[in-house]
């Protein structure tokens, strides 16, 4: 009799371990979806020594000539840790619940938020979450090496750039934006920022490999 309730406790066991892996899992999808929050409202200023274009002219140059601080947005590589972190299930799931509330519930986005956010510009990059988590996600499910891990970053940030060149093109082109603003807009938005965007993202895919290690060490 006793030997009979041994698989039943087994299979309660492993009923009770998989309700616990399904809460640990909506509790970092939440913590990654405050995470994408977050990274709207938070400027990073990074500062880099530069040449100056006035070097070989010539031209009476300062110190500060020589120093550029550009002023970074970090959401692209904070929805790459979220993927790289969380896999490409959980990490798409967590993305999309970002989405939802930003067009439903609360204004998380960095324009406010609500359905009529869709027609902003900037829509297209965080619509393009989504199929760069796919994308790194599926590199990444065959390990964390440095070659996977650069491969990864780099199909997810152009990913990000492309579609949200595209949907700004569109949004544009339906209110009849000249082709001024367009090219003022892709420099502003994916010009140097696509570098700055591939080398945190980079840092933060890392950091992610170690963040899975400590998780399922204390799991």
């Amino acid at each position: 009799m006793i030997k009979a309730s041994v698989p039943k406790i087994k299979v309660i066991k492993k009923q009770v371990e998989g309700i616990r892996l399904s809460f640990g899992s909506l509790l970092l999808m939440l913590c990654c979806t405050f995470l994408l929050v977050l990274s709207t409202f938070v400027q990073l200023d990074i500062t880099h020594f530069i040449i100056p274009k006035g070097l070989f002219s010539g031209a009476e140059l300062k110190f500060s000539d020589f120093v550029y601080t550009y002023k970074l947005i970090p959401q692209v590589p904070v929805a790459m840790f979220v993927g790289a972190f969380l896999g490409r299930k959980y990490g798409i799931a967590s993305i999309l619940l970002y989405i939802l509330i930003g067009l439903f519930i609360i204004p998380v986005f960095a324009l406010g938020g609500g359905p009529k956010y869709i027609f902003e510009y900037g829509f297209g990059y965080i619509l393009a979450y989504i199929p760069a988590v796919f994308f790194a996600g599926s590199i990444l499910k065959s390990g964390f090496t440095n070659r996977n891990m650069l491969h990864a970053v780099l199909v997810g940030v152009l990913t990000v750039h492309f579609i949200g060149i595209l949907y700004m093109l569109f949004i544009a082109g339906l209110k009849h934006e000249g082709a001024s603003f367009m090219w003022g807009w892709i420099c502003a938005q994916s010009g140097i920022k696509i570098i700055y965007d591939f080398i945190l993202s980079f840092a933060l895919v890392f950091l992610a490999k170690y963040a899975k290690i400590i998780l399922w060490f204390f799991m």
